[in-house]
């Protein structure tokens, strides 16, 4: 059974850092695409960054280049998120979901697409 647990999330101030981490157990093919998605108070599920697992390539929303970096650690099994300058308008509900796919269909971080899911970790940005 495929399992997504995330954790690192918590309450930082503008400015601050937070490393999210995404622990995947469970499959019986490793997943292509792994995404971090986002969900704030009243606004839709979004797509944050996201890695293509076979070469590395790594792709970001616009409102978070050159703050966020995503990673991976393929033999622990492991995804990050390091979050960097944090703005209020990154309080959310931030997920993580794999797909297996192609690079290019992974670049989009479309989050219907995406198979399995974790249930969360809340990150709260104040000013």
């Amino acid at each position: 059974q495929v399992q997504l647990v995330e954790s690192g999330g918590g309450s930082v101030q503008a400015g601050g850092s937070l490393r999210l981490s995404c622990a995947a157990s469970g499959y019986t093919y490793s997943p292509d695409c792994v995404g971090w998605f986002r969900q704030g108070p009243g606004k839709e599920r979004e797509g944050v960054a996201a890695i293509y697992i076979g070469g590395g390539s790594t792709y970001y929303a616009d409102s978070v280049k050159g703050r966020f970096t995503i990673s991976r650690d393929n033999a622990k099994g492991m995804v990050y998120l390091q979050m960097n300058s944090l703005k209020p308008e990154d309080t959310a509900m931030y997920y993580c979901a794999t797909l297996r796919t192609t690079a290019t269909i992974c670049s989009m971080m479309r989050s219907g697409l995406f198979t399995y899911w974790g249930q969360g970790t809340q990150v709260t940005v104040s000013s």
